[in-house]
């Protein structure tokens, strides 16, 4: 009876979210920074993508890059919003088995493309401060495009083999998940199958993405800072830096918890869940809100068209 008991495949309909344990009372208190945050994060983004697409002197690679940098964003804010809401907001904690690894998949596709956007764009200051005059030919709207379409093959190939391999595994384990959202590192501890392989396969690709992305930024700006204190003139110098203050912030907002999340799920398993998912929310819903309140603040072309659009 025991041999057939332990033979016995269970497998969940439906998996359970965690809010913030401990708080249920006050969930629509704290669904109003949520509510606020993610409407700021579709409206700055959507601005900003259709001054881009209104204004004839802003298709420029560097604007390209930004519009591209919004729709991942906006990419992102959708994936999660629903579960988050509704956690929050009318305290549904059920998700089906098929909706998480949907989720779980856009989630970790739109950072993938995220992640390779901002490669771009050091490349992209690269190239104008190293070599201005032919920074449009070098830097042509079909190349970009091409840019663009690799960035998104890369993020369906990372993806595409984590989630076929989740919908294999059978999972007869507690069904409830660390966050309000699903995540490949919460849904994989749930499965009763041996998980060796996305478990090396999960590493191996965060390095050669997140982390090779960052490596290759890091090296950009080196290279930058080469280059422009190669300039003799200070103002010119000064100028040049300022254009790369914009994407440095950005570059951090989305790296730092981030890489910090993967850290403490392999390395920290003592750390405390507060901070695991306060880690979580500002990996997810930060990057979103705060890269076009950043560039619309830096960039002072951009600045002006939206003074312009308001002032109308």
């Amino acid at each position: 009876m025991m041999s057939a008991v332990n033979d016995t495949t269970f497998t969940h309909a439906v998996f359970l979210l965690t809010g913030i344990p401990g708080q249920e009372d006050i969930y629509l208190w704290i669904a109003v920074p949520f509510c606020f945050m993610y409407a700021t994060s579709i409206v700055g983004n959507s601005v900003i993508l259709f001054i881009v697409k209104t204004d004839p002197s802003l298709h420029e690679p560097m604007y390209i890059f930004l519009s591209t940098l919004a729709i991942t964003d906006l990419g992102l804010s959708l994936a999660t919003m629903p579960t988050i809401l509704g956690m929050f907001l009318f305290n549904s904690r059920e998700i089906c088995f098929d909706a998480c690894l949907a989720q779980l998949f856009f989630i970790h596709f739109f950072q993938c493309i995220e992640s390779s956007v901002l490669l771009l764009m050091a490349f992209d200051r690269f190239v104008a401060i190293s070599n201005p005059l032919r920074y449009t030919s070098i830097l042509s709207p079909s190349r970009i495009g091409k840019m663009g379409l690799l960035c998104v093959l890369r993020g369906l190939i990372v993806m595409l083999p984590l989630t076929i391999l989740l919908k294999w595994y059978r999972y007869c384990r507690a069904n409830v998940l660390s966050h309000s959202y699903c995540m490949h590192q919460d849904v994989m501890k749930m499965a009763c199958s041996d998980i060796s392989v996305n478990v090396i396969y999960g590493l191996f690709t965060k390095v050669l993405t997140m982390g090779l992305d960052s490596l290759l930024i890091f090296l950009s700006y080196v290279m930058i800072l080469k280059t422009v204190l190669s300039i003799a003139s200070r103002t010119e110098t000064l100028r040049a830096l300022n254009t790369c203050v914009s994407h440095l912030c950005v570059v951090l907002l989305f790296y730092i918890p981030d890489i910090s999340l993967s850290v403490i799920y392999r390395f920290g398993k003592s750390s405390s869940l507060l901070l695991q998912l306060l880690l979580g929310f500002i990996s997810l819903l930060v990057p979103p809100l705060m890269n076009p309140i950043v560039y619309s603040v830096k960039c002072k072309q951009l600045r002006a068209r939206l003074i312009r659009v308001f002032v109308k």
